[in-house]
């Protein structure tokens, strides 16, 4: 991929509390996800990608179609720019059923193949059998469903996606959760993912740009930006890392299954997931301890062969982050420092990491 198939931005913009000045590359597929407290820049930034917000001396560019350079006085109008938008409460218009809302983003779509498109969006977001349901009878889950449907409609080069699940509860969440997994894997269109949620980050996220005070603490593959033990993007509870793996076998007896990734191996609790599926797993640094000999007759079944890349001060006196290598990939574990000091524990000891839980991600 060459800098101009992807998404090129770069804003600067003051605002009441912080000023969110930016310079970012972005590949041109999958979802990148703008993560940060509230107040950080995200919707602002996003704001500023759709034309809704005007930042000086501007530049954004999706592929080959440049939006704004304010260096060159170009600056295109919001609904002249070939994106969807989903925001975080669906906006359905409540005249209309739900087979008139998706086709309504039809009205503005000038490319050829609009109808197949809503079609195909209709089929990838499962919503076929609400086309003639009013969307007051809809759950929040549903109503965020039609709401991307007609973003999909119009075929647009970017999707938005502002915190689209924030106004739902938890149930819901875990109901929608699984069609935008879909749509990652699915649609070729890149899209911007703004959240808050560590979940929706390892569910999620291909790519991951975190914000803090408007401006870009880190950015890269999310798998990578997780790994970092200094500044870690994810802190308190919520500090971990994301693995990519492969479910090798199912133990039948025990409801567990094996998920094998550079590196080793984890049982996780088997959630039904084919022999041969790739899978992500979310280990959290909380849920790993370090041992200095290999353990044995320990409840903890999950036993990892790493090395010690870094340890580092973690927000509270009394704990540290300790970034461990096994084999191509990272784990990240919270000991106390009482801990490191008794074991010893120092960039280059090799030691065994005992992890008690593993979150699979499907």
């Amino acid at each position: 991929m060459t800098a101009a198939d992807g998404l090129r931005i770069r804003v600067k913009l003051a605002r009441s509390g912080f000023s969110l000045n930016v310079d970012l590359d972005l590949p041109s597929q999958g979802i990148t996800v703008l993560f940060g407290a509230s107040g950080s820049g995200k919707t602002t930034l996003l704001r500023c990608v759709a034309g809704l917000e005007r930042p000086a001396n501007g530049l954004i560019r999706v592929g080959q179609a440049l939006w704004q350079d304010d260096a060159r006085g170009i600056f295109v109008p919001t609904w002249e720019r070939d994106l969807g938008y989903v925001f975080q409460e669906a906006s359905l218009f409540e005249h209309l059923d739900v087979q008139k809302n998706v086709a309504f983003g039809l009205k503005r779509s000038k490319k050829p193949g609009a109808s197949e498109a809503l079609s195909r969006a209709i089929e990838l977001l499962g919503i076929g059998h609400l086309m003639h349901r009013q969307p007051a009878t809809l759950s929040g889950g549903e109503r965020q469903r039609v709401a991307i449907a007609r973003a999909l409609a119009t075929q647009p080069r970017l999707l938005l996606l502002d915190e689209p699940l924030s106004a739902l509860d938890l149930a819901r969440r875990h109901e929608i959760l699984p069609w935008l997994e879909k749509m990652r894997d699915e649609l070729s269109v890149p899209m911007l993912y703004i959240t808050h949620s560590a979940d929706e980050v390892a569910r999620l996220a291909d790519h991951l740009v975190v914000l803090d005070q408007g401006s870009v603490k880190a950015y890269g593959a999310a798998q990578d930006v997780l790994a970092r033990v200094e500044s870690p993007a994810i802190g308190g509870e919520d500090a971990g890392v994301m693995l990519r793996g492969r479910v090798a076998r199912r133990d039948a007896r025990w409801h567990l299954s094996q998920v094998e990734f550079p590196g080793g191996f984890l049982w996780v609790r088997d959630n039904d997931i084919a022999v041969g599926q790739q899978v992500r797993l979310r280990v959290l640094a909380r849920d790993i301890s370090i041992s200095a000999h290999e353990p044995h007759e320990s409840s903890i079944q999950n036993h990892l062969k790493g090395c010690i890349e870094a340890v580092v001060d973690d927000a509270h006196p009394s704990q540290a982050l300790v970034r461990i290598r096994c084999g191509e990939s990272i784990l990240l574990a919270r000991v106390t420092q009482r801990a490191i000091s008794l074991l010893n524990l120092r960039a280059g000891a090799h030691i065994w990491a005992q992890v008690k839980s593993v979150a699979v991600i499907e």
